[in-house]
């Protein structure tokens, strides 16, 4: 046989035992001939390098490291899917489908839906875009726009063909999750623990730390592992493949590994007891997944359903309910939050619950304390639900040992040594010390520098920390005096981090007046008080001269917000700070832009969620009060539309039960008459 004809035959024979090893769990070789496969092969290439192309099971060997994860922009956006959490959620998700379909004489009257069932993974959402059969690009999901490059990473995954096993022409791009095993990341964290580095926290933070290594060679030594469940662009799609299932069974006919719990249900009563099934044994299988998803299995009726924004109208995500895990409480601290609010910590023995690893849980406030009756020293219930932040249900009082001691609310500040004061009729008690406490002072700083607020990028917590215990921060305006020099002598700051840090901090000083309201940080103004404020005033001059009658005339601020409002501008040191900005620091914050259609939504009300594809959601609360519109933050029957782009969450499924109106950004741009 000629030389290059055996390499072909080299590459197809090693290419189908990784497969089968890899995907199937079915091999049919030892590992001593499949190493003289691949020995053979190597030598082959090394005698004829001009023949060694990138589908070659010899390149999944991890290179050089890279500078940085290059983006990527999606062909097509990776969407997420709404959640449900009940099982009356669920039905209310396959009404809304059955009347749409029944209306387009898609299904009839009295049929089920069908649906393609399958297991929610925990892992890394990737795309991988092959082209003539070969694995060309793998990117992350990103914000589902735009992810990061993790070719080379991909690459060295065994479960990801490098060429598919028939020709499809032009570009296949498939999308899927790549983890890890649970007793994979088990000899992970234990390889981790022998070399006395630090362990991971779950599969799911090892997995997606191990892809996003800029070393390839680190993530060649991770057993990642790779399953497909959807498909992004395809240039020539299968003409006999109709349905959500029969893609995926032609993708495992392509060599791409497809989960096996994959099946088609019927209607609401089978989607609700392939959920019961895959949570009686979540466990019992080797990955960790938190639900299962609900696809519309024909595709003319996923293409007649469509999508709110980039999520699908014909899919759902139905998580587990809250898990709830036994572990000791070891102590009760308390946290010091940006307005001196005292937040008890419980401070737990480590333990997995809800995917993840638990070692602190909010107790609230002091009263719910002593309302749950939680000492320290019990075993008490720890419950997470998806990324609720954990807490403490109970103690388990039979477990109670004789010597658990009670939480006593300390008198001073932890940070600062200030007095704690707290107030009659409120559950909260505060440090005194104000922006003296340099806990208060460190959170102040990272709210101002926020998205939301002044958005200063590259000013974040760790940052923060850093300019504060040094001393060079202590105030607002501090930061609009910081340099280049200066910054780049910092903890992992260079010269280019400094420099784009200042010309961020730059920018910032035009804010809208309301985000520079809102980073202020006074205690009751939240981002729609503070739009309001501005837009009432116009100027920060009208409103530091304002009484607290003239706050109350500003729609929806009560006595209690501006009682709030003037004493913190009243306030010396806070008086000070803001003249430092506007008269020292050139911050110049910019009144609420007035459009001639101010009254084209007055008297409505918008709720927005998830992430719109060409607007923040500051933008479009910006553009909807410029319009005469409200933004507010919950959902009820007053709210007169909720505007949903993707990862809707919660409020999206609330609009749908209370027959609330959804618009998607194309519906709001036709409200605001910018079409």
């Amino acid at each position: 046989m000629k030389e290059q004809e055996r390499l072909q035959e080299l590459r197809r024979e090693i290419a189908e035992h990784d497969h089968r090893y890899y995907v199937l769990d079915d091999p049919l070789i030892a590992d001593a001939e499949y190493d003289a496969l691949m020995r053979e092969l190597q030598e082959i290439e090394a005698a004829h390098p001009e023949w060694i192309t990138p589908d070659s099971p010899s390149q999944r060997v991890a290179g050089a490291p890279s500078g940085e994860l290059a983006e990527v922009r999606h062909a097509v956006p990776m969407l997420s899917l709404a959640n449900a959490f009940d099982d009356d959620e669920v039905a209310a998700f396959n009404r809304r489908v059955h009347d749409s379909l029944t209306a387009s004489a898609l299904v009839a009257e009295n049929d089920s839906v069908i649906y393609a069932a399958e297991v929610k993974l925990d892992g890394l959402a990737i795309s991988l875009r092959y082209v003539d059969g070969v694995l060309q690009q793998a990117a992350t999901r990103g914000d589902g726009q735009t992810g990061e490059d993790v070719t080379a990473n991909v690459r060295t995954i065994r479960s990801v063909p490098l060429r598919l096993r028939t020709a499809v022409p032009g570009v296949l791009e498939v999308r899927g999750e790549v983890l890890l095993f649970r007793s994979d990341f088990e000899a992970l964290n234990a390889a981790q623990a022998d070399r006395g580095q630090k362990l991971f926290v779950n599969p799911r933070n090892a997995a997606a730390g191990s892809l996003r290594q800029l070393d390839s060679r680190i993530t060649a030594q991770r057993p990642l592992r790779f399953f497909a469940y959807g498909w992004g662009q395809v240039d020539h799609f299968p003409p006999e493949v109709e349905h959500h299932s029969t893609m995926l069974g032609w993708l495992a006919e392509q060599g791409l590994p497809v989960e096996d719990s994959l099946t088609t249900v019927s209607g609401l009563e089978g989607m609700l007891e392939f959920h019961r099934n895959i949570s009686e044994r979540r466990h019992d299988l080797p990955y960790d997944i938190d639900g299962v998803v609900y696809k519309v299995n024909s595709l003319a009726a996923q293409r007649q359903l469509g999508f709110v924004s980039r999520a699908p109208r014909f899919a759902l995500a139905h998580k587990f309910p809250a898990e709830e895990a036994h572990t000791e409480l070891l102590d009760i601290e308390v946290q010091v939050g940006r307005t001196g609010a005292m937040t008890p910590v419980a401070r737990l023995k480590p333990v997995f619950v809800g995917g993840v690893t638990v070692t602190n849980a909010t107790l609230h406030n002091e009263d719910e304390v002593r309302r749950k009756d939680v000492r320290i020293g019990d075993t008490v219930v720890v419950r997470r639900a998806g990324d609720v932040i954990p807490e403490v249900v109970a103690p388990v009082l039979d477990k109670r040992p004789h010597n658990a001691r009670e939480f006593v609310m300390p008198t001073s500040c932890p940070v600062c040594g200030s007095r704690i004061e707290r107030i009659e009729g409120e559950s909260v008690a505060r440090c005194s010390g104000g922006l003296y406490c340099a806990a208060q002072r460190k959170q102040a700083l990272t709210h101002a520098a926020g998205r939301r607020a002044l958005d200063i990028d590259g000013l974040g917590e760790k940052l923060v920390d850093q300019l504060v215990e040094r001393g060079r921060v202590r105030t607002l305006a501090d930061i609009f005096t910081l340099t280049v020099n200066e910054l780049a002598e910092l903890e992992r700051m260079g010269e280019k981090s400094a420099t784009n840090l200042v010309q961020a901090i730059d920018r910032a000083r035009r804010p809208g007046l309301g985000r520079f309201l809102f980073a202020l940080g006074i205690r009751h103004v939240g981002e729609a008080t503070a739009r309001d404020l501005a837009a009432h005033f116009g100027s920060m001059e009208k409103l530091m001269n304002a009484s607290q009658d003239d706050l109350m005339a500003v729609p929806d601020v009560g006595p209690a917000v501006a009682e709030a409002v003037v004493q913190f501008l009243q306030e010396p040191h806070n008086r000070e700070v803001i003249q430092a900005m506007l008269e020292e620091h050139g911050v110049e914050p910019q009144p609420e832009a007035v459009r001639p259609q101010a009254t084209a939504l007055a008297g409505k009300t918008f709720v927005l969620t998830g992430t719109l594809p060409n607007f923040t959601r500051d933008e479009a609360a910006q553009r909807i009060v410029a319009a005469g519109g409200k933004v507010t933050g919950s959902v009820s029957k007053k709210t007169s539309y909720v505007v949903a782009g993707a990862d809707p969450g919660s409020k999206l499924t609330r609009a749908e039960t209370l027959g609330v109106p959804v618009l998607d950004e194309q519906g709001l741009r036709q409200l605001l008459g910018e079409n």
